[in-house]
């Protein structure tokens, strides 16, 4: 079906889990399962075609419920996805994110051998994900979920995660998260940044044109269109450590947080930098209409924000650097799992925890794999050489860090890894049309 001449997105055709950012607070369980049986896996994307939700009814009181389908490589394949199909979605998935660990600095603890199994192996083929505000929400997403699965003994459940957002909401590190959602023209749900203009729908949906005026899609149309792509990550916060490191290079408590924020970009309570670099401010951090209502044009060099700061390598805005930074924008959806460390605790307790992360966009190569291993795991691109990101980089203890300040800048050495991979799927999460055209597939 052609792009309507108003540019809208055929939002009852796009799965709710692309456009809408996750709620707050919120509960969600991931699914992961295997299909051995071709015919029941079909049955299964019929089943899922009515209980997927579409992005349509964004002002329903179920809105902030929804249960989304996304299918990897291999879950492709078990379907019986004709080949020249096949040929024509993205290479990055094709090969699926183990096989490019390697170039996305998933080496050593966070290396494939070392994931969570069945995490990055042939056997993961589709992914379920159930997301609400509340546990009730959650249940009853999970129940439509489940009557799809029933009865289907050529389809097997093989792994679940189940998150929650901790008080705040905030990560494990401490800091409020989920603040950033890009606005997206024709999808009627406005970003988070009044400051920057919407990205082209064709940035985040297959089938509509990009930023640089082309359109990029899987064929058939039937089965492209409306879709997008999904890395989905599982990854380990070492909390302990980075308190233990944030603690051991700082002078006083108060100084402990500047340099937690000057890492991050954030204060812990989500207030920018850029909007209040000397001292946190908790009533701005709070404030959905403010906290994210910033650029960096002001700050060249990084006094306020770093240029090595998390938030702003993996979304630099207007900072001049190489390239056409709205290329690179993703959007990214993280929940939180495990219980938290409690507060002052500074050495490991042995706990599973951290965030399930989902980095969603049309273009993997340019979105989701440039930002982690241009953005994140080098620091050419802002002229720091080989210094990674201080939060989620690749470090493995001989990282660097520089803050710049006068008359001198503060430089901090032996950053080790603080998040360790323990998993993850490249997937494609299809239109509702297409889960039929998957459901009706013949050979």
């Amino acid at each position: 079906m052609p792009e309507s001449v108003s540019g809208l997105l055929e939002l009852e055709d796009i799965q709710s889990g692309v456009l809408r950012p996750r709620p707050a607070p919120y509960v969600a369980t991931y699914l992961l399962l295997r299909i051995d049986d071709r015919k029941a896996g079909r049955e299964l994307m019929r089943r899922l075609s009515k209980v997927v939700a579409s992005a349509a009814h964004r002002e329903s009181p179920e809105s902030d419920t929804w249960v989304s389908a996304s299918l990897t490589f291999q879950g492709l394949k078990a379907l019986g996805v004709p080949q020249e199909s096949l040929d024509s979605f993205a290479w990055e998935f094709q090969q699926g994110m183990a096989a490019r660990a390697r170039h996305l600095g998933d080496t050593g603890d966070s290396s494939p051998e070392h994931w969570e199994a069945p995490l990055g192996t042939p056997d993961v083929h589709v992914v379920i994900t159930a997301l609400s505000p509340d546990a009730h929400g959650l249940e009853a997403a999970l129940e439509r979920a489940r009557a799809a699965i029933e009865a289907l003994p050529g389809v097997a459940l093989i792994w679940r995660q189940d998150c929650y957002a901790l008080p705040g909401p905030r990560e494990h590190f401490g800091f409020r998260d989920g603040m950033s959602h890009p606005a997206i023209e024709g999808s009627g749900i406005p970003g988070t940044n009044p400051a920057q203009r919407p990205h082209k729908a064709g940035e985040f949906v297959l089938g509509y044109p990009d930023e640089l005026g082309g359109t990029v899609m899987p064929q058939p149309e039937a089965l492209g269109r409306n879709g997008t792509y999904v890395a989905f990550r599982k990854l380990y916060q070492r909390v302990a450590l980075f308190r233990r490191y944030v603690k051991e290079n700082s002078t006083s408590p108060d100084d402990e947080e500047l340099l937690a924020a000057k890492m991050m970009g954030r204060w812990r309570s989500g207030a920018p930098l850029a909007l209040s670099p000397s001292s946190d401010n908790p009533e701005l951090g709070d404030d959905p209409l403010r906290n994210n209502a910033f650029l960096y044009g002001d700050d060249p060099t990084g006094f306020k924000t770093p240029l090595e700061s998390h938030i702003r390598r993996v979304n630099p805005r207007d900072s001049s650097v190489a390239g056409m930074v709205g290329l690179h924008r993703m959007i990214r959806r993280g929940t939180v799992y495990g219980p938290p460390l409690a507060e002052g605790v500074l050495e490991d307790d042995g706990v599973d925890r951290g965030l399930i992360f989902a980095f969603i966009g049309a273009h993997l190569g340019r979105q989701f794999e440039f930002v982690q291993t241009e953005w994140v795991n080098s620091g050419v691109f802002i002229g720091a050489g080989n210094a990674k990101d201080p939060i989620t980089g690749s470090n493995e203890g001989d990282g660097g860090f520089t803050i710049p300040r006068r008359p001198i800048p503060r430089r901090l050495h032996g950053l080790p890894r603080f998040v360790v991979t323990r998993g993850g799927e490249y997937a494609f999460m299809p239109g509702l049309r297409a889960l039929r055209w998957l459901a009706d597939l013949q050979t």
